[in-house]
């Protein structure tokens, strides 16, 4: 009897705890797994299963023998699927998620790309400036930046480090001066990020110094967009990641201070459900990602210093 079938049908009667059961999963007649079963048993010289007239159970060594099988097979189907994500044409609608900031800079300026190379699948974009829950919302991929999901089934692939920075228009520069001590944010009108860590206070480090102070914004919000936006007309500085700002800066419409000291740093990760039996749009999307922002070089873009003003 064929190895795979038997060992299969084992870790099925383990999880749903009933042979008709297991044998139903796998299209197999009550006969034909009870055989399975027994001739597993038997070429192993051991009990697996014991029943009495209310259930099933494992042997101790049962328990051991499916621990062992079940990470076999979860690796088994992982390869078939790799191999199938790379061979099969991806269809289906793929659905992602990051913050508006996010989806504007990063991820709607590759869409063309992406999905001239697989045109079977319908990208489905859910900007949101909070952390959706990825079962609940049917997420296939989440841009974020948590190095840590509460789910232990959520896996985590990290794209870039990113520095937090603060900037400001030339125009705001000119009128209220530059400040060249971290004391002198608090006479300076300052755009505010509600949705980051602490967002009333900024903790500064250089070396082995560090410093922190308490703020309130002139304009606060729970979109970078919003605050981008009033940064570039002059509203005052703006306290973002080099990701939402970084072409801004290279532009010369927004100039970065106090660059030599720094704020806590992100990092940009994908997250997705398990790295387990990933569908082909799910993986190609994923491979994307990882090569744009290798070929981009962004780890080092945003995580560099700049010539201040």
């Amino acid at each position: 009897m064929d190895r795979w079938t038997e060992i299969e049908l084992f870790v099925q009667v383990a999880e749903t705890g009933s042979l008709s059961r297991a044998a139903e999963l796998l299209n197999l007649s009550n006969a034909s797994a009870s055989r399975h079963l027994a001739a597993l048993e038997t070429r192993l010289g051991v009990r697996l299963v014991e029943r009495n007239t209310r259930r099933l159970y494992l042997t101790e060594t049962g328990q051991e023998f499916f621990q062992r099988s079940r990470a076999i097979l979860a690796d088994l189907r992982d390869a078939e699927s790799t191999v199938n994500a790379a061979a099969l044409d991806p269809t289906g609608v793929l659905r992602i998620t990051a913050s508006l900031s996010f989806s504007m800079h990063h991820i709607a300026p590759l869409l063309r790309e992406y999905t001239d190379r697989y045109p079977n699948v319908t990208v489905h974009v859910e900007a949101a400036n909070r952390y959706l829950d990825i079962i609940d919302n049917n997420i296939d991929v989440a841009i974020r930046n948590r190095e840590v999901e509460p789910d232990s089934n959520i896996t985590i692939r990290r794209l870039a480090g990113t520095r937090r920075i603060l900037v400001a228009a030339p125009a705001y520069l000119s009128r209220h001066g530059v400040p060249r001590e971290i004391d002198d944010l608090h006479r300076h009108k300052l755009l505010i990020y509600t949705h980051a860590n602490r967002p009333d206070e900024l903790r500064f480090t250089r070396g082995d110094e560090q410093q922190t102070i308490h703020v309130k914004g002139l304009l606060e919000s729970n979109d970078g967009q919003i605050l981008r936006a009033a940064a570039l007309d002059g509203m005052g500085i703006l306290i973002q990641p080099s990701y939402i700002v970084y072409d801004d800066i290279v532009a010369g419409r927004l100039v970065p201070m106090l660059d030599d000291w720094d704020l806590p740093r992100l990092t940009v990760n994908l997250a997705y459900p398990s790295r387990k039996h990933l569908s082909a749009k799910v993986r190609t999307f994923i491979d994307f990602m990882a090569e744009r922002f290798e070929k981009m070089d962004y780890d080092r873009k945003w995580t560099g210093r700049f010539t201040v003003y």
